[in-house]
């Protein structure tokens, strides 16, 4: 049986999965095309949609460290670099194929989600970009992560 803590984790990740596939589900070639962001380097929505892929699959790795007692990303970790790298790794991927590696990706967080415990939700570790949090904190910031990002993609879409 999850915590309340829980359900509400779980609750914003399945809700940011399904407006997530909403939005991009419906997007045109052209418009997978779009330019999202030009700094560091112009992301396209297929590049973020990339980006989503590598986040998801990336932070439930750091997750599952810090529940397990771990230190989270190592000092100095350099996510501009590790952002581009993850870019090339993902480059031949259809928007299609990164949209079903996405859900893949969620299901596997929600699916370890439901084995946690408060105990491991107090957790505290490396994020690489917002420092020391608990394990409850970087898992709802992988929901307001992409959340973020589809409020600039709506921007773009108008």
């Amino acid at each position: 049986m999850t915590s309340s803590r829980l359900d509400e984790i779980i609750s914003k990740l399945e809700k940011g999965a399904h407006k997530t596939n909403e939005i991009l589900g419906a997007l045109t070639s052209e418009q997978w095309q779009r330019v999202v962001y030009n700094e560091p380097t112009p992301w396209t929505m297929r590049d973020l949609l990339a980006h989503f892929v590598s986040a998801e699959e990336n932070l439930l790795k750091l997750a599952q460290d810090i529940a397990a007692g771990g230190a989270g990303a190592p000092d100095g970790f350099d996510y501009d670099a590790f952002n581009a790298q993850e870019q090339v790794r993902l480059r031949d991927r259809s928007p299609q194929e990164l949209l079903r590696a996405l859900n893949v990706a969620r299901q596997a967080t929600l699916d370890w989600v439901r084995t946690l415990d408060d105990v491991q939700l107090d957790r505290v570790g490396q994020h690489p970009a917002l420092g020391e949090i608990s394990l409850e904190t970087l898992l709802v910031s992988i929901y307001g992560h992409q959340l973020f990002h589809m409020r600039d993609v709506q921007h773009v879409l108008k």
